[in-house]
């Protein structure tokens, strides 16, 4: 293949002319080093020390890290972490790194994290985003071994090649992408914020703690199984699916990858007529469960059909379709239902299984749930709905 003028193919691939390619060890002004061998028991008010685990928020926070002994730590001076320097994670979380603040000067390593000293030629942030580059962490994938979990040795890690450019262009460089870093995480933070109240929300809206203005009276009780119909369902696989046809076909796959309450199926997969010749076909309002999860979490896991007038549109493996009575649970409503604390609380203690947990029909019937009546589950729905669209 041709190169665009101004650029060379180099060992990591095709780099402006101007760059180098430089070791990792090359770019440190000392020795890449593992930390403490045997920390020992945790001390309070001692030094901290960084482990894998530690890196899990997007910056290190030294009040959640555990404390070795002055002693112990004055036997691993090699390590001991300063500013500019940088932690990269030797096990696992390969091409996870993290970058030392001033509060964390003096602290130290384990042996399943190093410590990466940039030298006076590297602009520090610029090697923290170059460590983060997918080619990079694919090279260090390619050296590491082990079958639990990926480790890289030491020596390995030193040979990582690296694409430097001059180090004004290092700077411009970790600078562009440490604002769009601050960026996204203030952009994260917010759907956080705004998850975490969709969240109070609803557990306020669906047990009555919270009423909307104009609704008032006691919630009537209702086991469920007096008020619902469920549909017969297929058991094709994914194999027998189509991209194209008339009739689309909801997978338990599809529920559990859903990030909303509800699903329009214009999207979905096909399945021939023959094959759904025999199953019953949804309407908007039905709500469909995934009766399988891989952890507890996932029980209760459902979606209310929406858009079904568009194209026929059937149930299949591994689901539960089930018709509640509109008068009973309203359209708009039923696919919060999982979210309803008593509900889902009873489907977990009801689903079976260990490594995986199955909800049935039965657990479905036998769920007693205190409803609003139909226009507050409307009015709730809408709230809820709304928030939903703000995110």
């Amino acid at each position: 293949m041709e190169l665009k003028p101004g650029y060379k193919q180099t060992e990591v691939g095709v780099i402006p002319e101007d760059w180098e390619v430089r070791t990792l060890q090359d770019l440190c002004k000392e020795e890449i080093t593992y930390g403490i061998v045997q920390c020992g028991p945790h001390v309070p008010g001692g030094i901290p020390y960084i482990r894998v685990s530690d890196m899990d928020g997007p910056i290190l926070d030294k009040e959640k890290m555990l404390c070795t002994s002055a002693e112990i730590a004055s036997q691993f001076r090699r390590s001991e972490v300063r500013l500019g320097d940088i932690v990269y994670a030797l096990r696992g979380r390969l091409g996870d790194v993290r970058a030392i603040t001033p509060e964390l000067e003096g602290a130290n390593l384990t042996q399943g994290t190093a410590r990466i000293s940039p030298a006076l030629c590297v602009h520090s942030p610029y090697l923290l985003w170059a460590l983060r580059n997918p080619n990079v962490v694919l090279r260090a994938c390619a050296e590491s071994k082990g079958t639990t979990f990926m480790e890289i040795t030491l020596s390995d890690l030193r040979k990582i090649k690296i694409a430097v450019p001059s180090r004004s262009e290092q700077l411009k460089i970790s600078s562009t992408l440490s604002d769009i870093d601050d960026h996204l995480m203030t952009l994260d933070l917010e759907l956080t914020k705004k998850r975490n109240i969709k969240r109070a929300a609803m557990q306020e809206l669906l047990t009555g703690k919270r009423r909307l203005p104009g609704f008032e009276g006691e919630w009537e009780l209702k086991r469920l199984g007096e008020h619902v119909k469920f549909l017969r369902n297929g058991v094709n696989s994914r194999a027998e699916l189509h991209l194209e046809g008339s009739i689309k076909y909801l997978h338990y796959g599809d529920i559990h990858a859903s990030a909303d309450s509800f699903l329009s199926p214009q999207h979905l997969p096909c399945l021939s007529g023959a094959k759904a010749a025999r199953l019953d076909r949804l309407r908007n309002g039905d709500l469909i469960f995934a009766d399988a999860s891989e952890d507890i979490a996932g029980v209760s896991k459902s979606v209310e059909i929406l858009g079904a007038c568009k194209s026929e549109v059937v149930s299949g493996l591994h689901t539960i379709a089930a018709r509640f009575d509109k008068a009973v649970l309203a359209d708009g409503f039923k696919g919060f239902l999982q979210y309803v604390p008593s509900f889902y609380a009873h489907l977990r203690r009801l689903a079976a299984g260990t490594k995986v947990y199955a909800t049935n029909r039965a657990h479905i019937l036998s769920a007693e749930v205190r409803l609003p009546p139909v226009a507050e589950q409307k009015a709730i729905a809408s709230v809820l709905i709304d928030m939903s669209n703000e995110q």
